[in-house]
């Protein structure tokens, strides 16, 4: 393990000495990509550091229970070596976690596009109930949330909301509550009790840099509207809402949620942007997927991924087989528990796979 994690170090010292390089710096791409991999191996440097205490501690504590002249050392390293050969194990399964190669997506922040299923007037309650539950939990990771874009149902919530989240590591987390939510409960407009299933569409889209997609703005076409709101009625007079029509591909893009039609344009070009650099990584992640077959795939996205059975107060997430009894607290924000097993489940395959050893 020292070896490789001497190779990590090796590394680490390099692209130190990069950062600094004016050249480095002035190539932007470079720069953002050099510093995203020094954060993630300083992580393992630190580890590393502690591997080499730990067995240090080890070979320390077994040499002075072999010369046994100071009974009171000896005791002490007795305890020393327990400590030690405890925490050694742990420690390698962290780094073997660790030394695994991230998806170069992890790090970056992402559009999330909520869209009311199948369900009607319940549905867009439900999608409404998702997107709570993504910004209370966003607030809990201290990631920023801003709409882009939405059109409200007809007896609340939304018909689809669109919300941009930035902070650390995003993608990395929430690409795996892409795909199909269903619900379970009695709907606020059902009048004789009975449990009605409707369902919400979760996408959630790496966003992606001006380096990563180039757009010819000559593909595109611009559109201006005024903005609306519940029902359809103008919000405001002038036009400042932007719809963008890629032409090659007829993807669109909108936003209306600024007053200025010059934020508004940017913010459909970051949606844009997101959507076509989707489009290429859905395509990897097809080809991934004949290669293995991932139970945690962050790609289909019409996989049916998560039951919220309201009757019963019970989660379910279909991928991991895993049940939650805490409906009020899952809708709260608290999802860190079907995240961390899902990546816990996505980092063993990824494992099995690799040459980490």
């Amino acid at each position: 393990m020292l070896d490789r994690l001497q190779y990590v170090k090796q590394r680490f010292d390099e692209i130190s000495d990069l950062i600094i390089q004016p050249d480095v710096i002035a190539d932007q791409k470079r720069y953002v990509q050099l510093n995203k991999e020094y954060k993630d191996l300083k992580a393992l440097v630190e580890k590393r550091e502690e591997y080499i205490n730990v067995v240090g501690n080890i070979e320390e504590a077994n040499e002075i229970i072999a010369d046994g002249s100071d009974a009171e050392m000896v005791d002490m390293a007795k305890m020393q070596l327990e400590e030690a050969k405890s925490r050694l194990p742990e420690l390698e399964e962290e780094i073997k976690f660790m030394l695994i190669p991230k998806d170069a997506e992890d790090a970056k922040n992402v559009m999330v596009e909520i869209r009311a299923g199948t369900g009607g007037d319940e549905a867009s309650i439900f999608a409404g109930d998702l997107f709570r539950m993504y910004t209370k939990y966003c607030e809990t990771k201290g990631w920023r949330t801003s709409v882009v874009d939405l059109n409200e149902g007809t007896s609340g919530g939304f018909k689809e909301v669109i919300f941009e989240v930035s902070g650390e590591d995003v993608y990395g987390s929430l690409k795996y509550e892409a795909g199909v939510h269903r619900v379970q409960r009695v709907p606020q407009t059902e009048t004789q009790g009975r449990v009605h299933t409707s369902a919400a569409t979760v996408m959630v889209l790496p966003e992606a840099e001006e380096f990563d997609v180039q757009i010819d703005m000559n593909d595109v076409r611009v559109d201006f509207f005024c903005s609306s709101g519940p029902g359809g009625q103008s919000v405001n007079t002038t036009k400042s809402a932007v719809r963008l029509t890629h032409i090659p591909t007829g993807l669109v893009a909108q936003c209306q949620d600024q007053k200025s039609q010059h934020k508004n344009k940017d913010k459909a070009l970051t949606v844009l942007r997101s959507r076509l650099y989707e489009m290429e990584l859905a395509k990897k992640q097809a080809e991934d997927a004949t290669k293995r077959s991932s139970q945690v795939s962050s790609g289909d996205r019409s996989a049916k991924i998560r039951t919220y059975n309201y009757p019963q107060g019970r989660i379910t997430d279909h991928r991991i087989g895993m049940d939650i009894f805490d409906m009020d607290g899952v809708m709260s924000g608290k999802i860190q528990k079907f995240i961390d097993e899902l990546q816990l489940v996505a980092n063993t395959e990824k494992l099995k796979e690799s040459d980490v050893f």
